[in-house]
């Protein structure tokens, strides 16, 4: 197990650095930076805009400006963010939390509500119930985020006063302790409610065919023969089979909860990674937008390793060499 993690880690390292050298020449060559944003000011001279350059070092070649950031990176340095002035790694610690706990929310409740709606829908296929499921998960699924989340906002938060209408905590406030988690819970029902609403209908859809699929299977038509309760067959048998091909589904799906939800955030003012990094994207702050798309990349193989080790131990089937 330990030589099979050591050589993934040592395989990943060449696709890492394809990675980092294609993430750069995105945000490099792409048009306009934040000196260029600058020019939109009146007070901006072309002088002042040089001197920027240089202090930036975006006047240097491509390939030194590379092997800076690079450096940098492989010393913990991810560079400053030109719209916070403060290092890169400080602005993410600060809101990556914040997304951290939406996230994970999110996660709890997407894949609680997935698989009960998902293994119910196998075991009553074609009925009434896998009928309306079915049309109710892809009409959430085929919404958009910034849809449902307005809507949800008029509703809930606008014309019935349920919910707050934006933030983390409430402004002004002083709350500690079970207070300031209460808080914190109200403004979060309305985000968490939107990102699970959307994102529970492909994984229940997973949940169903990969249910359909073990429940055809011979040893569950001999487990019934055999007198076992159904609620046996089902959650003992069935559903242990099942869940082998979601364990990479939900290891993969372990960096999501640092990635953040820009549109989402933005729209509840939730004081997030991802509102933060869609505000980088508008001023330039490429520093600040490259060294998060960076770090979720290096979350993305660790999850990709994480998948197959576990999928190892899961299954006795599969040997880790």
């Amino acid at each position: 197990m330990t030589q099979f993690i050591i050589r993934r880690l040592l395989q990943s390292i060449p696709t890492l650095i394809g990675a980092s050298i294609l993430l750069f020449l995105i945000f490099a060559m792409a048009p306009g930076d934040y000196v260029t944003l600058q020019l939109q000011n009146p007070a901006m001279t072309a002088e002042r805009a040089e001197q920027l350059r240089a202090l930036y070092g975006l006047d240097k070649p491509l390939h030194e400006r590379y092997v800076s950031w690079i450096s940098g990176v492989l010393r913990g340095d991810l560079g400053d963010s030109l719209m916070f002035r403060r290092p890169v790694s400080r602005v993410v610690n600060d809101f990556i939390w914040n997304s951290f706990i939406l996230g994970l929310a999110v996660m709890f409740f997407q894949w609680l509500i997935a698989s009960l709606v998902g293994i119910y829908s196998a075991i009553k296929q074609y009925s009434v119930f896998d009928a309306i499921t079915t049309l109710l998960v892809f009409i959430l699924y085929s919404l958009p985020s910034f849809f449902l989340g307005l809507v949800m906002l008029k509703i809930f938060a606008v014309d019935l006063r349920w919910f707050p209408v934006g933030g983390m905590i409430t402004t002004g406030s002083n709350y500690t302790g079970w207070a300031y988690i209460v808080d914190v819970a109200k403004h979060m029902v309305l985000p968490v409610a939107t990102l699970t609403l959307i994102s529970v209908g492909g994984l229940s859809r997973y949940f169903r065919v990969h249910m359909l699929e073990v429940i055809k299977q011979d040893y569950i038509r001999t487990a019934r023969a055999k007198g076992l309760r159904e609620k046996t067959v089902i959650f003992k048998h069935a559903l242990r089979n099942a869940l082998l091909p979601l364990i990479t589904l939900f290891t993969l799906s372990l960096p999501s909860l640092f990635a953040g939800a820009m549109i989402t955030e933005r729209i509840f003012n939730w004081p997030g990674i991802g509102k933060v990094v869609l505000e980088a994207i508008f001023l330039r702050d490429y520093p600040l937008f490259l060294g998060y798309t960076m770090l979720i990349t290096v979350l993305t193989f660790l999850a990709n390793i994480l998948a197959d080790v576990l999928y190892g131990i899961a299954d006795p089937r599969v040997r880790l060499k």
